[in-house]
């Protein structure tokens, strides 16, 4: 048993650690005091940077706060890793990102104290955007207004049309009043933090919003809580269109906005200038069309699900026929007059009549083909474009036409000269005569007949009525064909040269007469 004396002995890595912790326990200390005691003494002229900081503003003061409760949290963590000293790869991987996500929240907590100005901060507070306005009050009034900026299409075809516009959306929310007399132009990203109307685009068959360089969408705040919402869209409408004048036709097109959402309990629409309220189509410039009028309206639509309040914008598109006339009427005019030459022509030149006559039928066939390319094919539209084409390739036809029967009358003439002659006009008359003579001769052989048979026996009275009727259909077929020589003498044609003579003042005439009625039909009624 060793004495109080004894000397107890101390393994030598332990005393060296012992010594090694000790050393730099002291070391640390030593220097620590060093550090302290060798402050450096302030510039001359000048405060300690405790005074300097104690004459910060209170935003440098949080800072310095927030850097303190930062380094208290870093020493927290250093603690925490020399008592894991023997954790693996991972848990120091693991450590490195919490201490790189810690000094990270630094930053970010000053940024967020930061984002908003105080006025917008007091505003915000307690704000929720999924109540609309006036929630126990009745509903609120939104008013609308637009600039047209540009109609960019108008298709026939699909019976649509594209336009960018500028639509402007006022309301008033209480919750949104602060003091004082300027108005707060906002960031549009910031609309995602304020109630909205649900205002929607009725016959939009697509739409976007401008982007570029940021989303195209103003807020601004007024003092009495008044907000301006403002955004620029391109949209795709359709516009049922009525072509059966095309192209002297008038096309009334619709705007029309929609609450998809609130009825009107929630929410109630209006134009805030009336008419005047949309602006930009007086200025617009068409290819195709005119702006004639344009007014606004005021209605609801009403579904199964409720009534919602809609505001309508009509304008009405008047087409420029001039582009149509170049186009179209002129060359198929011109169409029509080059196959009238052909009366001109002398019936023996048949290549030249016939290529003539041929080459405008196609040209007019082609014509009438490319004149449909930019409508739709729909059967319940018979246009007045069609009908004139229609016109004109009747007459271009027949000036065709009019040619193969003057050849054949030539043709047939020739051949019957040829032939010998053997009865001579008065021959034809002898004919004529001998034929009806037969006629007659057969329509009395019954009368001999018949008193022949009175001398011998006597008539009843049935048998007298009997040859009256007979007597009557005799002189009625007499009558017929007395008739039809007429008709045949009034379809011969002696010359046949005098029919090219007859089209050259009746189809011009008929076709300025058919000109005049087809105009003052589609312009004036």
């Amino acid at each position: 048993m060793a004495g109080k004396g004894q000397r107890s002995e101390v393994p030598v890595g332990a005393g060296a650690s012992s010594s090694r912790a000790a050393s730099i326990g002291s070391a640390a200390s030593i220097g620590s005091a060093a550090s302290i005691g060798s402050a450096a003494p302030p510039a001359e002229g000048g405060l300690e940077p405790a005074a300097r900081r104690g004459r910060a503003g209170p935003a440098a003061r949080l800072r310095l706060h927030q850097r303190l409760l930062a380094l208290q949290e870093l020493q927290e963590l250093l603690k925490e890793f020399v008592t894991m000293c023997s954790l693996n790869c991972c848990s120091f991987r693991a450590l490195f990102l919490l201490l790189f996500c810690r000094s990270m929240q630094i930053p970010e907590a000053e940024g967020k104290s930061e984002i908003l100005p105080p006025t917008i901060q007091k505003i915000i507070k307690g704000y929720n955007k999924y109540l609309r306005p006036f929630f126990d009050n009745g509903p609120v009034s939104v008013g609308m207004s637009m600039d047209i900026a540009s109609i960019d299409t108008i298709s026939e075809i699909n019976m649509d049309y594209t336009a960018t516009i500028f639509l402007r959306q006022r309301w008033t929310d209480e919750r949104l009043c602060f003091d004082g007399n300027k108005s707060l132009s906002l960031d549009g990203r910031l609309v995602e933090m304020l109630w909205v109307p649900d205002t929607f685009i009725v016959d939009s068959k697509k739409s976007f919003l401008h982007d570029v360089t940021v989303e195209n969408r103003l807020i601004r705040i007024y003092p009495n809580g008044t907000v301006l919402y403002a955004i620029r869209i391109t949209t795709t409408v359709s516009c049922s269109m009525d072509l059966t004048k095309y192209p002297m036709d008038k096309q009334t097109c619709t705007l029309q906005l929609e609450s998809w959402g609130y009825n009107i309990n929630d929410v109630m629409f209006y134009w805030t200038r009336g008419n005047d309220s949309v602006r930009g189509l007086d200025t617009l410039q068409l290819a195709q069309y005119t702006v004639e009028d344009h007014f606004t309206s005021v209605s609801e639509a009403v579904y199964e699900t409720g009534r919602y309040p809609k505001l309508v914008f009509h304008f009405e598109l008047k087409r420029n026929i001039l582009y149509f006339i170049l186009e179209t009427y002129v060359p198929s005019i011109l169409l029509v007059v080059l196959s009238w030459v052909s009366f001109w022509i002398s019936q023996s030149s048949v290549p030249a009549r016939i290529c003539i006559g041929v080459t405008t039928v196609l040209t007019m066939t082609t014509l009438m083909m490319g004149a449909r390319t930019s409508l739709p094919n729909a059967n319940c539209f018979i246009k007045a474009i069609d009908v004139y084409l229609g016109i004109c390739f009747s007459f271009i036809f027949g000036a065709l036409l009019e040619y193969a029967v003057t050849h054949f009358c030539t043709l047939h003439q020739l051949s019957s000269k040829e032939l010998p002659k053997i009865i001579d006009d008065d021959d034809d008359e002898e004919e004529k005569n001998a034929v009806l003579a037969a006629v007659t001769n057969s329509c009395s052989a019954p009368d001999n007949t018949n008193k022949t048979d009175s001398n011998e026996n006597k008539q009843s009275s049935s048998d007298r009525k009997r040859e009256r009727s007979q007597h009557r259909v005799c002189n009625s077929a007499m009558s017929v064909m007395k008739r039809l020589f007429c008709i045949f003498d009034c379809f011969h044609v002696k010359n046949p040269y005098h029919i090219d003579n007859y089209a050259r003042f009746s189809f011009p005439l008929s076709f300025i007469i058919i000109n005049v009625l087809y105009w003052v039909y589609y312009l004036y009624f």
